[in-house]
């Protein structure tokens, strides 16, 4: 996954749903990912690619891109997370 990082841009030159789109996949086969997303970051304004775990595990962590496509990405929390019957 480290060929698709790149430093952030301020202008990254596709759509973020559509990066979403193309790397859903790849970060959803790893173990302990439960969910992608578009989200903000901290300030509200950026908008990011959220990648939801299981559980706090750094190993996991650091398969995670930091940026894909000049879009940040950024790890959250979540638990497993189950469909409602």
């Amino acid at each position: 996954m480290s060929s698709h990082q790149q430093s952030i841009s301020s202008n990254p030159s596709r759509d973020i749903n559509v990066v979403l789109a193309d790397h859903d996949h790849e970060l959803l086969v790893l173990p302990g990912v439960v969910g992608v997303y578009v989200g903000l970051m901290k300030d509200e304004k950026t908008p990011c690619l959220k990648v939801m775990l299981a559980r706090k595990d750094s190993d996991l962590e650091r398969r995670i891109p930091r940026v894909l496509e000049g879009h940040p990405v950024v790890t959250e929390v979540t638990g497993e997370i189950h469909p409602l019957k």
